[in-house]
């Protein structure tokens, strides 16, 4: 035997005695994404980020569990118009922690039901919101006073306004409408999430959008109505394309639609509008229990 395959023998020999067959060269490990997105129904999104899960916005009531929001188109229609893609116990199934973003019932309806444990952690925007919860039974109330951290990440509150500059000067209309918080989601290595929340296109918004530079952002964009008044009290489908614009290299994905009595926005439609526009790669509007990766 040749020096070199005697040398080439011995060495299969040693690998072979010190654990198996060699080693097949390396590859790549694929990265799982850091990101991942449920939507549930409405505004309730279950959010994987980070290694752990956060819940936002729980709407979690059978179909026309409650009536129609008084004062706002189809007032008629009861609450939620559709039932949820998933038992609600398995929506709940992982889940860390809670974030409402303000406590309008198609928000949080958690004093209704039994679904959201008594002692999970739940991120609200203020001390009227937090009150509200813990007087609900709910124990572990965490207010985001400008940033809160929550086991690595970081919950960051941003603002805007629920409804035309019109509607908040009509001092009734204003206090049904309230304030509503969005939130950014930051991580180390992780993409950053911006969940807009209930708002129309505003200074605010623009701001968060150029401060925080986000990978994902989330609108809520049912273009909801109420009657008496022009304009919306969230977003709509030209507020797509402006988030699109303000944040060119930003994946959008639109949700709040097709479950509420006030939404006059179908997710058909703004497919629709999106295809038109050629935005179909950049913006998401995903079905109620469909999961989007990032």
């Amino acid at each position: 035997m040749k020096p070199t395959a005697l040398l080439s023998t011995l060495a299969l020999s040693l690998a072979l005695a010190l654990g198996g067959a060699p080693a097949a060269a390396a590859e790549p490990a694929a990265s799982a994404p850091t990101v991942q997105i449920q939507q549930i129904r409405n505004a309730t999104l279950k959010l994987q980020y980070a290694g752990r899960t956060f819940l936002v916005d729980p709407m979690l009531g059978a179909r026309g569990a409650y009536p129609g929001f008084k004062g706002t188109y189809n007032q008629h229609l009861r609450n939620p118009l559709v039932e949820l893609p998933m038992p609600a116990a398995e929506v709940m199934r992982g889940v860390d922690a809670v974030v409402i973003t303000h406590t309008h019932l198609d928000h949080w309806d958690g004093g209704e039901h039994a679904f959201v444990p008594k002692d999970l952690p739940i991120f609200v925007q203020h001390q009227a919101d937090a009150e509200q919860v813990r007087g609900q039974g709910y124990r572990d109330v965490r207010v985001i006073e400008g940033s809160a951290e929550f086991e690595g990440v970081r919950l960051t509150r941003t603002g805007g306004q629920h409804g035309t500059d019109a509607m908040f000067a009509v001092e009734p209309v204003a206090g049904l409408l309230g304030q509503a918080m969005g939130v950014v989601f930051q991580a180390p290595g992780a993409a950053t999430v911006y969940v807009v929340g209930d708002t129309t296109w505003h200074g605010e918004v623009e701001q968060a959008l150029a401060a925080f530079k986000p990978d994902v952002v989330v609108l809520n964009t049912g273009d909801a109505r109420v009657l008496g008044f022009t304009g919306s009290i969230i977003m709509g489908r030209d507020d797509v394309l402006r988030a699109a614009r303000a944040a060119p290299g930003a994946a959008i994905v639109a949700t709040h639609m097709d479950a509420i009595n006030h939404m006059t926005l179908s997710r058909e439609v703004l497919r629709d509008h999106v295809r038109q526009n050629g935005l179909e790669d950049r913006v998401r509007v995903p079905a109620d229990g469909e999961t989007m990766a990032f």
